[in-house]
């Protein structure tokens, strides 16, 4: 997704400046979410962690986020909510959403993902090469 309008003398139609991605972090386990955003940020991306998922959606709007990664089992709302709230309030402009579990229930895990609006569910501890293919496609 390329970010703002630059004018035309300074664009090239063969190549716009392209901004980082914007990625947000949404898990209860403050290293997990620490070390994705590090992670994150060494490959270039724009990323920001959140801890409480009370405040994911709101988040994931003010940033304008590209893509989100979101742990499904977190006490209070949990990653289902937060996806479906993401997906009620943001619409067709929702970001890349992917689900993250520690634990696996197989086809369950999945159809439920995709009920609650996830694009992809990865097991916990993630590939990291797999979740940069995964954001590349945001």
């Amino acid at each position: 997704m390329v970010r703002g309008t630059p004018s035309p003398s300074t664009q090239s139609t063969e190549s716009a400046a392209r901004q980082p991605l914007r990625v947000v972090v949404i898990d209860d386990e403050r290293d997990t979410v620490l070390t994705l955003v590090a992670l994150l940020r060494d490959e270039g991306y724009e990323a920001k962690g959140v801890h409480d998922s009370r405040e994911a959606v709101r988040v994931v709007q003010e940033f304008e986020a590209d893509a989100a990664i979101i742990d499904i089992a977190m006490p209070g709302l949990t990653g289902w909510d937060v996806a479906r709230g993401i997906r009620e309030a943001m619409g067709d402009k929702r970001p890349l959403l992917i689900a993250v579990s520690g634990e696996y229930t197989k086809s369950a895990d999945r159809a439920l993902a995709g009920m609650a609006g996830f694009n992809h569910y990865l097991v916990k501890p993630c590939e990291v090469n797999v979740l940069l293919a995964l954001l590349a496609k945001a």
